[in-house]
């Protein structure tokens, strides 16, 4: 393993031309990847997790690396081997507050995309289910609470759900125990009215 790029920032996305690139589903199945990721990948291991053709992936990989979201890696001892890594830790939008409409209209695409990815992950569990372990089915959860919350008050959920995540993230866990497997959990914290 390489070693880790230190003190990634945490960057807010606000340029048009940089939402649009991330608004494509591979290039958000290589971000994810990446940021799950201590070190750097190729392109190949990017590709599985896309779906794609490593010479795709590499397409893509090229793009986001256009709009200083990945960079090349050092290598591991083999120059044929080209690598990869993140050049931020997170990224967020703030969805809805640009003035300009383009920037708006761009912003929509990207979170349109999280949408969709979100709701094929939940459409390709239930079509695993019949297949599960009933440990892994028990303890799945797709599920909805409606809170009465003051602003104040939803950000100190926020706080504590993301603090409660914390010590599971992927980059960060280093001695995951025996059977842990990847969850996607999608957090939305949404006003109704």
């Amino acid at each position: 393993m390489t070693e880790a790029h230190p003190e990634l920032p945490r960057v807010t996305i606000s340029d048009p031309q940089t939402l649009r690139a991330l608004a494509h589903p591979a290039r958000l199945a290589i971000m994810e990847h990446l940021a799950a990721t201590e070190g750097a990948v190729t392109a190949t291991e990017c590709a599985e997790v896309a779906g794609l053709s490593p010479s795709a992936t590499s397409y893509h990989l090229r793009a986001l690396a256009r709009f200083g979201l990945v960079e090349a890696a050092p290598s591991r001892g083999d120059a044929r081997e080209r690598l990869w890594r993140s050049t931020v830790q997170s990224w967020t939008i703030d969805v809805g507050r640009a003035a300009d409409p383009s920037t708006r209209e761009a912003e929509q695409s990207l979170v349109e995309a999280f949408l969709a990815r979100d709701l094929e992950r939940s459409r390709d569990w239930l079509r695993r289910v019949p297949d599960e372990p009933e440990e892994w089915y028990r303890n799945s959860m797709l599920s909805e609470s409606l809170l009465l919350l003051t602003a104040e008050e939803l950000a100190e959920v926020n706080r504590a759900v993301v603090e409660a995540l914390r010590p599971y993230r992927k980059r960060t866990r280093t001695d995951p125990p025996a059977g842990a497997r990847r969850v996607a959990i999608q957090y939305k914290a949404l006003p109704l009215d």
